[in-house]
Parts: structure tokens; C-alpha cells; sequence
């Protein structure tokens, strides 16, 4: 192992240690993510998955900052945050683009939020929108775009703050499965093109084996860590190795793990709904 192979094993981060978070219901507590630890180095792209209802957007809201109410700590580059950091942005499922706003207006509103000159921001809005592809549609509105489209908006909108983790949640997820894996080919070239450190909250199998270096499978509520999965596939990597030997047994491993959890989630919901159902007039 080379010396900086060597310094980016020891040196993550990304750190999320003993993480805990309980919420009170009217039914009694409810354990969401239950006590995970795991590290992402850095230019590494590291995805957590789980069945529904398993604590991954909790996760992700504890390490985005957006939930404080936890146990257990979260340090970016050896410094332990406690709220929004300016060194983790995040892109997130429900549409965020601003409708009243162009395209570059949208890319470059953090950027004018940072008191940044207008002519500097709107040559760094531009940059960005071209590396995600979308250069030629900078004074469109979102309305005149399709959903893969403004998706991309918000990833040049984060992108442009220069952070030093990329934080997802399901981004793609109310996307085509075409249109899902030529956004994932467009993420992995920026990402590889920025050494941009990413961690992906999924529950898409096929996402998760065409994009990451280690996949993070958690178990069914309480969430807790199941199985770390090390993708052995090369590099540079497109949606064209999904249809590979290789790709398939990775994506059959991991249904294996996640089969299981979802599962004992369909039985819960089920006993659930059973115990609450309303009494008969």
C-alpha cells in the first residue's frame, strides 16, 4: 500500500461514531438508528442502504446537521459538528429548486447568500451548470425543465459551495430507472472529476453497486450496521456495467441482506395494521 493510500485509510473525514437517536411516539419510543458507527475517506463515495422505514434519512439528517436531538458523535475532518456544516452539502429527494428563479439565478442564490461579487458567482454558477451538463438552459425556468433536469440544478446549486462532502438522500428516487442511471453516470463523472467525497442514502440496489466503493447495508427498525460490502468493479465506472456478471453478484448479495430486512419491515407494518385496525360499526 503507497504511503497516501496509506494516509487516506487513516485519516477519514467523515466520522460517525456510536450514533443513537430515539423518538418518542404516542405509542411508546421508537428506536430509529441504533448505535452505527462508520467512517467515509476521503474522494471516497460510500452508499448507506436499507429498507424502508430503517432510520436512513434520520441518518442522514443526524449528519447533515438537521437533527441535534442524538447520541453519538459526528466530526467532519477530525472536528465534531453539532448543526449545518459549510463542509457538507446536501441534495435532497423532494424538489428544491426555487420555480421563480433561472437556472443560474438557482445555482449561483448560495453563492449570493456568502455576500460573493455578482460577476464571480455568476462565473461559478456557470461552470457548474456546465458540469452537470446543462450548459444552454442557464435562463430557463425549473417549470420548463424535466424532473433528471432540475435534479441536476440542485447538484450544481450544491456543487457551487466548493463542500467537502456531498451528502444525498434518495435523490433519484422519483425518477425513470433509464433516466436514474444516466443521472448516476453523470454524478460519477463529476464525482471522479472532483475527487468529490459522497454518501448516498438509497434504497436502490442497482444505484448502489453502480456508484460506490463500499456499500453500507442497515437492518430493519432499530437501524443498525448488517453488512459493509467492499465494489471490487474498475474505474472509471458507467450504468454499462450493470448488465456484467460481476455487477449481478453483488446486486444478489445484497437483495440477500435486504430481502431479509424488508421482510420482517412487511410483517411489522402488517402486525401493525392488524393491532389498530378500527372496531367494526
Amino acid at each position: 500500500m503507497s504511503a497516501d493510500a496509506s494516509a487516506r485509510r487513516s485519516d477519514p473525514i467523515l466520522v460517525a461514531d456510536d450514533i443513537y437517536v430515539r423518538f418518542d411516539t404516542p405509542e411508546g419510543g421508537v428506536v430509529a438508528v441504533d448505535h452505527m458507527s462508520f467512517d467515509v475517506n476521503p474522494g471516497e463515495f460510500v452508499s448507506v442502504i436499507g429498507p424502508s422505514g430503517c432510520g436512513k434519512s434520520t441518518l442522514f439528517n443526524v449528519i447533515g446537521g438537521l437533527l441535534t436531538s442524538h447520541q453519538g458523535i459526528v466530526s467532519v475532518a477530525g472536528e465534531t459538528i453539532s448543526g449545518p456544516h459549510q463542509s457538507i452539502g446536501m441534495v435532497f429527494q423532494e424538489e428544491s429548486t426555487f420555480p421563480w428563479r433561472t437556472v443560474i439565478d438557482n445555482v449561483a442564490f448560495p453563492l449570493e447568500l456568502t455576500g460573493m461579487p455578482k460577476q464571480k458567482r455568476v462565473d461559478r454558477a456557470r461552470h457548474f451548470i456546465k458540469l452537470v451538463g446543462l450548459d444552454g438552459f442557464e435562463s430557463r425556468y425549473p417549470g420548463e425543465l424535466s424532473g433528471g433536469m432540475r435534479q441536476r440544478v440542485s447538484l450544481a446549486r450544491t456543487l457551487a459551495s466548493e463542500p467537502k462532502i456531498l451528502l444525498m438522500d434518495e435523490p433519484f428516487a422519483a425518477l425513470d430507472e433509464q433516466t436514474r442511471l444516466l443521472l448516476g453516470d453523470k454524478v460519477l463523472q463529476i464525482q471522479q472529476q472532483l475527487k468529490q467525497t459522497t454518501l448516498l442514502i438509497t434504497h436502490n440496489i442497482t444505484e448502489a453497486v453502480q456508484m460506490s466503493d463500499r456499500i453500507l447495508v442497515m437492518t430493519y427498525r432499530p437501524g443498525k450496521m448488517k453488512r459493509i460490502v467492499n465494489i471490487d468493479l474498475p474505474r472509471p465506472r458507467t450504468s454499462e456495467i450493470v448488465g456484467s456478471e460481476a455487477f449481478g453478484r453483488y446486486v444478489a448479495q445484497i437483495w440477500a441482506d435486504l430481502r431479509e430486512e424488508a421482510s420482517r419491515g412487511m410483517r411489522d407494518q402488517e402486525d401493525h395494521v392488524l393491532h389498530h385496525e378500527a372496531p367494526a360499526s
